[in-house]
């Protein structure tokens, strides 16, 4: 396989070099994409790993470091018998394909391996590999290059803690048509437990002996061999999981949400209203003062979106760590109201959802509060001398990822 880069390096040659690898679907690219950001604005130098699919969203972060500090790599995406061709990201592929995207992504590791041992004895050495939990093969290629590997988790510690815990403990149903069968985590405080239908789906489409559940559940079990993991998360939000262990459904894509008719009705409507296709600007619209209520899925992204702009959340988890965030949400935190625990197959009807929104927005105002001290411990976190700010400072400054020259 070929590889391009970006850009040419024109940063000293002594600073330390990570390479990170994203898995190639938005949701988890995004917050890697601005941890890498943040590395190099921090005095590291990046290597962002992308596939031509990907590299456009790679692009603003490159041309925003002029000075060469965060440079792409683009490899072509490895064919894979079980992906069609052209499939290359999880925006291309259905949840039944999920799997073997994962898998097919795996065969990245040989060509990044000759890319890095090229420059094992050179002052653009790669001093860690920091990783998406999804490219769990990045691990033992790190142990194999002799550096640190890092797993970045795109879910928060809890929702991580929960999947790794199902591919350690591989945990079955009694009765294999019961989707209502509970299925504990005794290696988790409090013990929760969830019924088999609001686990993950890689999980619960995991066949003991097929070549890509095994494949998929090695990917988890790598990640377990890291020498650590980093989540997009504050403090106040999950302190009660920081010191967590890690350890056949078909189903149908998520339900449209733009229903017949509706963009026909909100043209009419004189500028009332706005369809906007492909990725909202959700980050500004939440911090909108007339945002109240957030309707949410529940992916990590989105809550933590809503946490730091203090909007409250009602809930309609769907599928993968989404049912881990909402219990979290409103069973510990108090700030977010459930409008249905269905998933995908038991849509709320209108009517469900008027009821649940005039009882939250007219009666739920400790939730609200809530939100906004959410808000505030998000905002303290990140300044100066914050919780997180504190802990990328002391990573930053471990001599183990910062020692460049001979003394790595």
């Amino acid at each position: 396989m070929a590889a391009t880069r970006a850009t040419d390096s024109s940063t000293a040659p002594a600073t330390p070099h990570i390479l990170v690898v994203p898995y190639p679907a938005a949701g988890h690219m995004i917050p890697l994409l601005d941890l890498a950001g943040l590395l190099a604005s921090r005095g590291l130098r990046v290597t962002v790993v992308a596939t031509p699919a990907t590299a456009p969203l790679l692009a603003p972060l490159v041309d925003t470091h002029h000075d060469g500090a965060v440079q792409a790599l683009v490899l072509p995406f490895p064919s894979h018998p079980a992906l069609p061709a052209g499939v290359e990201s999880a925006k291309d592929s259905p949840p039944t394909l999920f799997a073997s995207l994962i898998v097919a992504f795996a065969e990245l590791r040989g060509p990044l391996g000759s890319w890095a041992r090229e420059r094992a004895d050179t002052p653009d050495r790669v001093v860690a590999i920091l990783a998406d939990h999804s490219c769990g093969w990045a691990q033992p290629l790190a142990a194999e290059l002799g550096v640190l590997g890092i797993v970045f988790s795109p879910s928060g510690v809890y929702g991580s803690a929960v999947l790794h815990s199902l591919f350690r403990r591989a945990p079955r149903r009694e009765d294999e048509s019961d989707e209502e069968s509970q299925i504990s985590f005794p290696d988790l405080p409090g013990s929760p437990a969830y019924p088999w239908r609001q686990l993950s789906l890689l999980y619960r489409t995991y066949k003991e002996g097929d070549e890509i559940s095994e494949a998929v559940r090695r990917n988890f079990l790598w990640n377990l061999e890291a020498s650590a993991f980093v989540s997009n998360t504050f403090r106040r939000l999950e302190e009660r999981y920081l010191g967590a262990p890690l350890a056949p459904m078909r189903r149908r894509w998520p339900p449209r949400w733009s229903a017949p008719g509706f963009e026909a009705r909100v043209a009419a409507a004189g500028g009332r209203g706005k369809v906007i296709r492909g990725w909202a600007p959700q980050v500004a619209a939440l911090r909108h003062r007339a945002v109240g209520w957030f309707v949410t899925h529940c992916g990590w992204n989105s809550v933590l979106e809503a946490a730091a702009a203090g909007v409250a959340m009602l809930t309609w988890p769907m599928t993968a760590d989404q049912f881990v965030n909402a219990r979290l949400l409103v069973d510990e935190l108090g700030a977010a109201v459930p409008v249905s625990w269905g998933g995908l197959e038991a849509a709320p009807s209108a009517d469900e959802v008027a009821r649940v929104l005039h009882t939250a927005i007219g009666g739920n105002h400790d939730v609200a509060a809530t939100a906004k001290e959410l808000a505030a411990e998000a905002a303290a976190a990140v300044r100066e001398g914050g919780d997180s700010w504190r802990e990328l400072v002391r990573e930053l400054a471990n001599e183990s990822v910062t020692k460049t020259g001979s003394e790595y």
